[in-house]
């Protein structure tokens, strides 16, 4: 099935303008998703509006209520909202160039992907793809989604752009409330330099295929189980790691690792090795 766009409208910087899609570069289609059923029966709950006093009520009859005190709310109609609501010049209009590292990784939000719009299109996107890859910044412009104004940063990927918005300073937390209870303390340089050696034998590309959700994998697995009328079985509790000893702690990370790297260069090695022999039969 083909990608719906999430927002379609303009690109434009400066006097250089062409039609462009948004389309939203994350999914969350393979989680588990539940519905609440009702075990005596196996019928899937319906949730109903339901008012306390007088019971069920249709939701087209409902309206948005903002509370201003403790059961106390102002009450806004489709109307009111409409006249707030910000009209979307379909344009995402670009305002300013910023070094990427100019903005805290605390204000990242969603990424999209940011396509032309049309064969006509093609020529007026990438010179402003390859104008912004030449800048090395990235480049801000504003957007109107779901009635939401956002601020966009853009930057070229590939043969398009990944469009990411950027939360608000309004939505984003003061670290220092949580932060100024830490007390100042001074490691023992000793510590310090085996935690080092643990991050460099540790270290290694990026790959978020090695990172899977155990959780969510687990519940496959479960219901893929019980779909079979197989009886679940129950997963192993985790030890329990209560360290008294830091330093020695460390240095059992330490040995632990070196040795699970050595056992990994054995392994290849031997795996080399039957295959020199196999090419040589």
């Amino acid at each position: 099935m083909a990608l719906r766009p999430t927002w379609q409208g303009h690109l434009r910087l400066s006097l250089v303008t062409c039609p462009v899609s948004l389309y939203a570069a994350t999914t969350r289609a393979g989680d588990v998703h539940f519905h609440l059923i009702n075990p005596k029966t196996d019928n899937r709950i319906r949730m109903t509006p339901t008012d306390p006093d007088t019971g069920p009520v249709e939701r087209a009859e409902l309206v948005k209520g903002y509370e201003v005190d403790r059961d106390q709310y102002v009450l806004l109609t489709p109307e009111d909202l409409d006249s707030v609501r910000l009209e979307s010049t379909r344009t995402i209009d670009i305002e300013r160039f910023v070094p990427a590292a100019d903005i805290d990784r605390l204000y990242w939000d969603a990424p999209y992907f940011l396509v032309p719009d049309g064969d006509l299109a093609q020529e007026a996107f990438s010179v402003i793809r390859e104008a912004l890859k030449a800048s090395e910044k990235l480049a801000l412009g504003r957007v109107v989604i779901a009635s939401r104004e956002r601020m966009l940063a853009l930057e070229p990927r590939g043969p398009g752009m990944v469009a990411s918005t950027l939360r608000s300073a309004d939505e984003v937390r003061e670290s220092s409330p949580l932060f100024e209870p830490i007390k100042p303390v001074k490691p023992d340089p000793d510590m310090i330099a085996i935690a080092e050696k643990i991050i460099d034998q540790r270290s290694g590309p990026f790959d978020p295929s090695q990172f899977v959700d155990r959780y969510e994998e687990a519940l496959k697995e479960l219901i893929a189980r019980k779909s079979k009328g197989r009886r679940p079985v129950s997963a192993p509790e985790p030890e329990d790691t209560n360290v008294v000893d830091l330093m020695q702690a460390l240095r059992r990370s330490l040995k632990s690792t070196a040795t699970t790297g050595d056992a990994r260069h054995r392994v290849g090695e031997r795996s080399k090795r039957s295959g020199r022999k196999r090419s040589s039969k």
